[in-house]
């Protein structure tokens, strides 16, 4: 069955798995910004302000990422506005991803309670340090295994960008069934790579969700301050 040489095209399959994690890493980055920014609007008493973000939110949510690529790549490109094919890439992958994302923070934010929020004003904090240091850290938590879950998709959703012509791991399957005539044979590796890419990924961030929800220390400088109270603690057992 395996008659590729594939010694011969193993550059080309590197080269497309590093494309791929760069489409990924930069895709997903944009699209939490973005979507922790629609988020926040939706969450907004304004309704000059929640109104446009939820209609973004559902335009996105409905239409194919397929057809938001080709506006991108070749519609912009109708009317002067050329985007090179990372760029377009990227741009697309940020504005359909950012709108499940927004949901999914919007649910999470929703979901701390009142009384959070309250206590903080009590204690005299600001609007923004209540939200960095009250209500973000606890909807992290409730958002944690829906944003893994998107991770993992985009991840998927980057072999969409063959129609572009993105250089990715699917792209350069394309290429090499092509050149060998061997569509089974190359399309059975290409799944196989993106296996091996997603599976121990989404498996580590399943183990990174369940130590968060055990409440594991996983900065260092949460782990200092662990140790010093549970060295004061003995301290004060000691002397009493």
């Amino acid at each position: 069955m395996f008659q590729v040489p594939w010694s011969d095209y193993a550059p080309a399959l590197l080269d497309g798995l590093e494309r791929t994690v760069a489409y990924t890493v930069a895709s997903f980055a944009g699209a939490v910004v973005l979507g922790l920014v629609l988020a926040l609007l939706r969450l907004s008493g304004r309704r000059i302000l929640r109104l446009p973000a939820a209609a973004y939110t559902e335009i996105f949510k409905n239409i194919p990422l397929l057809a938001i690529i080709f506006v991108t790549y070749f519609g912009l490109a109708s009317v002067g506005l050329k985007l090179g094919v990372f760029e377009a890439g990227c741009v697309s992958l940020i504005v359909f991803y950012a709108a499940y994302l927004s949901e999914i923070f919007r649910a999470a934010i929703a979901g701390v309670h009142s009384g959070q929020q309250e206590a903080a004003q009590a204690l005299g904090l600001g609007w923004i340090s209540t939200f960095v240091q009250v209500i973000l850290p606890q909807a992290f938590r409730s958002a944690l295994p829906g944003t893994n879950t998107m991770f993992v998709d985009l991840l998927k959703s980057t072999s969409l960008l063959v129609t572009i012509s993105a250089a990715e791991l699917m792209s350069e399957g394309r290429l090499i069934t092509s050149a060998t005539f061997r569509a089974l044979e190359v399309y059975l590796v290409i799944a196989a790579i993106y296996f091996a890419l997603c599976y121990p990924l989404s498996q580590g961030l399943l183990w990174l969700e369940r130590q968060i929800r055990a409440g594991v220390p996983l900065s260092p400088k949460r782990r200092r301050r662990l140790r010093a109270a549970r060295a004061l603690l003995a301290e004060k057992g000691a002397l009493a």
